[in-house]
């Protein structure tokens, strides 16, 4: 836990490695429970003087393809800027409309565990496949009969 604002006032800086066990949210998009996220959570205070962290996250995610069902190690390399706000009242919809940073609400006792499981969340692919590969039983040649000649067939007999 660390008080969100003083964190990034003081531009501090938390990095380690956060076990894949220590996220159970993440735990049924996995092929194994295996592996670790490295993270590093720098504060800072952004070009508009707002109070922000930056949240690196860099790892491999054991996920299975959903076209040949096989284990799929997906990179997962996150850089998140986000901008720490009193209430969500603050914000203006330019704000809200700018895609360089997330807002997040400021915290006394802000979760940092909590935080990178949502980010690893947020970063995971819908539909995880991969780049090339052929589904399940593909190499089988299957002969599928039209129904156009099974009528047929059934016009002649």
């Amino acid at each position: 836990m660390i008080d969100s604002l003083a964190f990034a006032r003081d531009a501090r800086r938390l990095e380690g490695d956060l076990a894949m066990a220590d996220m159970p949210r993440v735990h049924d998009l996995l092929t194994e429970v295996s592996g670790s996220v490295h993270y590093r959570l720098t504060g800072r205070i952004g070009a508009l003087g707002k109070s922000q962290l930056l949240l690196q996250l860099d790892c491999f995610v054991p996920l299975r393809c959903q076209r040949c069902m096989e284990r799929l190690d997906f990179p997962l390399h996150v850089e998140s800027v986000l901008e720490l706000v009193e209430s969500e009242a603050d914000l203006t919809q330019e704000d809200l409309e700018d895609d360089s940073r997330d807002f997040l609400p400021a915290e006394k006792k802000l979760d940092v565990l909590a935080l990178i499981e949502d980010e690893v969340i947020l970063a995971l692919p819908v539909v995880p496949r991969h780049d090339s590969c052929s589904l399940p039983g593909g190499g089988e040649k299957s002969v599928k009969e039209s129904p156009f000649a099974v009528l047929a067939g059934l016009s002649k007999a």
